[in-house]
C-alpha cells in the first residue's frame, strides 16, 4: 500500500456499513481505511462445543466492495486471538482463527493486514505466520501493531479501542522492551519481507537514541491516536514540536499513517487530523529546500548496488555524466589545485614557470577544466596531461581539447600505470576513489603513477582514510538476503560482498571511526598496500547489528577535504554513497557492550578484496577468505 506521495488511513472501530464508512473515509480526504476482518466480539469455535459446526457466515460478503475498494482497505485480525496462550485448548483455537482470517483477506486481495503484538511469548504466533507467508507468495504485508511505550500489563492499542495510559516519561526501560518484544518476534521469523512495523505514537516520546533505533526497524506505518493532538488557537488539531520532529523523521522512510480515535477538538471532522499530518509532509518536502545530494538520491534510498571495477571495465556515458553533476567536489579540486600552485610558486617567478599537471584517470575531463580554472585564478601558466585508459571517453578528451582547451592540453590515451611521459610532472591530480576510499584501488593506481612524478611532486589527494561503524538495518539485510542470486556452489555469497547504497532506514550503534589510511606519494620501501585493523565501538543501548557500514575522508591539499562520513560530510556532495558489508547473521547487541570490528585489505598479484568478522561481544565467520566471492581486479 506504500507509496511515494502521502499516504493517511483512517482507523475504523466497528463498520456497521463498509461502503457508507469507505465513501466517509475519502470524503475526508483518507486514502484507506482499516476495518476489522471479523466482527471483534464473534469468537468462533473450532474444536469442541455446540457452536464448531454453526452454519453462520463469518463476516461480511466480498460482494459489498469492488475489487479495486477492497483494495483500499487494511484488515485487522480479531483482538481476542491469543496464539501463545498458556491454555493449549485456546492456542490451538486461535490458531485455526487466525488462518481463517487471514485467508480471507488473501480472498478479498486486501494489501495488508494488523496484528497486535503484546507483551509476552510470541513463539506459536511467529511460527504461524513465517509458514503462512514464508512459503506463499503472498504481496499482502503484515503490520505488527504495538505502541512506543506499553507498560505491562495494559494494552495500549488505540486501534483496537482502548484508552492509553499515561507513561513515566523517566521510563525509558519501557521504550526498550518494546523494541526487545519486537526484536524477539522479528528474530523467530526471519527475514520475512512481509513483516512490518505499525508504530503507534504515545503522548510521551522517547530519547533521540531511541528515536533512531526505530529508523532501522521496517516501520511500514505510523499510527496517531487522536488524543496525541493539542489544540491550535483555532481548536484545529496540531501536534506538538516533539511529535512533529518525531513525525518528521519517519516520513522520509516513505510510510503511510494511520489516524486512529475518535475526533476530540473543537473542530470534530476528521479529516482536519489528515490535514494537518499531509501539511507537514508537504513542509518536509519543501522546507528546508532540498540540498543535492537529497535530491540525486532520490529513488536510491536503501537499494543496493555493486561497487565499480573501474581497472577491470570501462565506464559508460551515463556514469560520467551523473559523477560530472557534483558541482562541491570539483569546486574542492580546484581550490586544492589552486592552493598547490600557490604554494608550489613563488610570486616572482609566475611568469617564468610553468607548471606541470598530470590529471590521471581524467574520465570525460571535469578535473582538467577545474586545473585550468584553478591556474587563471592564481595567474600562473600550466601545461595539462590528460591522461585516461577508456578509449570512449578519449573521444570526448579530444573534442573538448579542440573546443575548449587548445593547446594547453594533451590528451594521453594510456594507462596511467604503463605510460611514458615527455616530462615529469609537478602535480598529479586523480580521481579515483570508491565509496571505502581505497575499495577502487586508488593506492595501486597511485603507486603505479607516482614515477611520473617529480621528487618533490604533489599529489592531490595527499591522503585518505577509510572509516567504518556497526550498523543496524533491518531493511538492508533483508535485501541482501531476498534479492541476491544464491549460488549453490557459495550460498553465503550475497553475506560476502560490500554494496553500495543511500543508507536510509538505519541506526548507526556507534559513530563511525578511521580504519585504514594511505599517503601519496608513497616513499615507503617496499610499498604495501595490505592492511589489517581492529576498531572498537561502544554501543549505547541494545540492538542488532546487520553489518557494517564505510566511509572514507580524504585530504585533497592542505585544508582542503571532502568526507562522506556522517558526522563530517561534505555538504551537498553525492558522488559517492556509503559502502555496506553484511554479516552472514545478524548479531544482538547489548547497550554498553564493546564493539570489535577486524578488518582486512588483502592484495594479490591480480586482484584485491576485503574480509572482515565480528570479534566482540561474540565472534563470527570470517568474510569473503582469499576473495572467495568478492574481489576487484588489477
Amino acid at each position: 500500500m506504500a507509496s511515494d506521495r502521502f499516504s493517511c488511513g483512517l482507523d475504523v472501530g466497528v463498520a456497521k456499513d463498509l461502503n457508507a464508512v469507505l465513501e466517509y473515509a475519502l470524503g475526508q480526504d483518507f486514502e484507506f481505511v482499516t476495518i476489522p476482518l471479523v466482527h471483534p466480539r464473534l469468537r468462533r469455535e473450532f474444536l469442541q462445543g455446540p457452536v464448531v459446526n454453526r452454519d453462520v457466515p463469518l463476516t461480511r460478503s466480498d460482494t459489498l466492495l469492488l475489487a479495486k475498494d477492497w483494495s483500499l482497505c487494511a484488515g485487522r485480525v480479531s483482538p481476542w486471538i491469543e496464539l501463545d496462550s498458556p491454555v493449549r485448548h485456546v492456542q490451538r483455537n486461535s490458531e485455526k482463527a487466525l488462518l481463517e482470517e487471514i485467508n480471507y483477506s488473501h480472498h478479498l486481495n486486501i494489501p495488508a493486514i494488523i496484528v497486535p503484538l503484546k507483551h509476552g511469548a510470541h513463539y506459536n504466533l511467529a511460527r504461524v505466520l513465517h509458514q503462512e507467508y514464508a512459503t506463499q507468495h503472498f504481496n499482502q504485508v503484515v503490520w505488527m501493531h504495538f505502541a512506543l511505550c506499553e507498560p505491562r500489563g495494559f494494552t495500549a492499542n488505540t486501534i483496537h479501542g482502548a484508552e492509553e495510559k499515561d507513561v513515566d516519561p523517566e521510563d525509558s526501560e519501557c521504550y526498550h522492551e518494546m523494541w526487545r518484544m519486537w526484536n524477539d518476534f522479528r528474530t523467530l521469523c526471519g527475514t520475512l519481507r512481509n513483516l512490518g512495523v505499525a508504530l503507534e505514537v504515545t503522548a510521551d516520546l522517547p530519547s533521540e537514541e531511541i528515536v533512531k533505533r526505530w529508523i532501522g526497524e521496517p516501520v511500514r506505518v505510523i499510527v496517531i491516536p487522536t488524543h496525541v493532538f493539542l489544540s491550535n488557537k483555532r481548536g484545529y488539531p496540531v501536534l506538538s514540536r516533539a511529535h512533529q520532529s518525531f513525525v518528521r523523521r519517519f516520513m522520509k522512510l516513505k510510510l503511510q499513517f494511520i489516524i486512529t480515535g475518535q475526533p476530540c477538538h473543537d473542530k470534530m471532522e476528521l479529516k482536519f487530523y489528515y490535514q494537518y499530518l499531509r501539511h507537514l509532509y508537504q513542509l518536509f518536502q519543501t522546507q528546508p529546500p532540498l540540498d543535492p545530494l537529497a535530491d540525486f538520491a532520490k529513488g536510491y534510498d536503501d537499494y543496493l548496488q555493486t561497487p565499480l571495477q573501474p581497472l577491470m571495465d570501462n565506464l559508460d556515458a551515463n556514469t560520467y555524466e551523473i559523477f560530472e553533476k557534483d558541482h562541491f567536489k570539483y569546486a574542492q579540486y580546484e581550490k586544492a589545485v589552486y592552493c598547490a600552485l600557490m604554494d608550489r610558486v613563488p610570486k616572482e617567478r609566475i611568469n617564468d614557470v610553468v607548471t606541470i599537471i598530470m590529471v590521471v584517470g581524467s574520465g570525460r575531463g571535469p578535473i582538467v577544466t577545474a586545473s585550468l580554472r584553478a591556474a587563471d585564478a592564481a595567474g600562473m601558466k600550466v601545461r595539462v596531461y590528460a591522461v585516461e585508459k577508456n578509449p570512449n571517453a578519449i573521444v570526448t578528451l579530444r573534442n573538448k581539447k579542440i573546443e575548449e582547451w587548445g593547446d594547453r592540453v594533451d590528451v594521453v590515451c594510456e594507462d596511467m600505470r604503463l605510460w611514458n611521459p615527455p616530462e615529469f610532472a609537478d602535480i598529479i591530480v586523480s580521481e579515483l576513489l570508491g565509496s571505502f576510499g581505497d575499495n577502487e584501488l586508488s593506492p595501486e593506481c597511485l603507486d603505479g603513477a607516482q614515477r611520473l612524478l617529480k621528487e618533490n611532486g604533489i599529489s592531490i589527494p595527499c591522503s585518505y582514510s577509510s572509516y567504518i561503524s556497526p550498523l543496524q538495518s533491518c531493511k538492508i539485510y533483508s535485501e541482501v538476503d531476498y534479492g541476491q542470486i544464491r549460488d549453490t556452489e557459495n550460498p553465503w555469497k550475497p553475506f560476502e560482498v560490500p554494496y553500495v547504497v543511500r543508507l536510509t532506514s538505519r541506526y548507526e550503534i556507534d559513530e563511525a571511526k578511521p580504519l585504514f589510511t594511505f599517503n601519496h606519494p608513497n616513499h615507503i620501501e617496499p610499498i604495501d598496500n595490505t592492511r589489517a585493523g581492529e576498531v572498537t565501538f561502544t554501543a549505547k543501548v541494545d540492538s542488532v547489528m546487520h553489518g557494517i557500514a564505510g566511509y572514507f575522508h580524504t585530504v585533497l591539499y592542505g585544508d582542503v577535504t571532502l568526507s562522506t562520513v556522517p558526522k563530517t560530510h561534505s555538504p551537498g556532495m553525492f558522488s559517492w554513497f556509503p559502502i555496506f558489508f553484511p554479516l552472514l547473521e545478524p548479531v544482538n547487541i547489548k547497550a554498553n557492550d564493546t564493539v570489535k570490528i577486524r578488518f582486512w585489505r588483502c592484495v594479490s598479484d591480480k586482484k584485491v578484496w576485503y574480509e572482515w568478522c565480528l570479534a566482540q561481544p561474540e565472534a563470527t565467520v570470517i568474510h569473503n577468505p582469499k576473495g572467495r566471492s568478492y574481489w576487484i581486479g588489477l
